[in-house]
């Protein structure tokens, strides 16, 4: 049913967020909603983030750049701890993060500094269990 954009996106996808997220994303679509998670999957995934331009960290290092910018806490969480699947050290994800700061304002860097903790002790707690 899917084509083959769709099916290497849910792999990438998968592969950096997590099955856990990725299923429970599909599972919980609606009629509504079904379109938008066909999108994200074939179109960013499946499209972009299979591109051979950037690497999986690069991508991922510029994605918390932008969706700290764009004060998008839920999606900044999710990506740092795709960020950390994808080989990022926790002094990479400091560093983009006071990047962010000088470029996008103290209050971007404050507000992406306190998800980066909560997404690490996340992680933390997951590693730990």
């Amino acid at each position: 049913m899917h084509n083959e954009k769709y099916r290497k996106g849910l792999a990438i996808r998968t592969q950096v967020l997590g099955e856990d997220y990725v299923q429970r994303s599909l599972e919980n679509a609606d009629e509504f909603t079904q379109p938008l998670q066909e999108l994200v999957t074939e179109y960013c995934w499946g499209h972009v983030w299979d591109r051979k331009g950037l690497s999986l960290q690069e991508r991922s290092m510029i994605n918390l750049a932008m969706i700290s910018a764009l004060n998008r806490p839920h999606e900044l969480k999710l990506h740092i701890r795709g960020a950390l699947r994808n080989g990022l050290s926790r002094e990479q994800i400091r560093e983009i993060l006071l990047q962010v700061g000088i470029y996008c304002g103290i209050p971007a860097a404050i507000d992406s500094f306190r998800v980066a903790r909560e997404a690490f002790a996340e992680a933390d707690a997951e590693t730990d269990s």
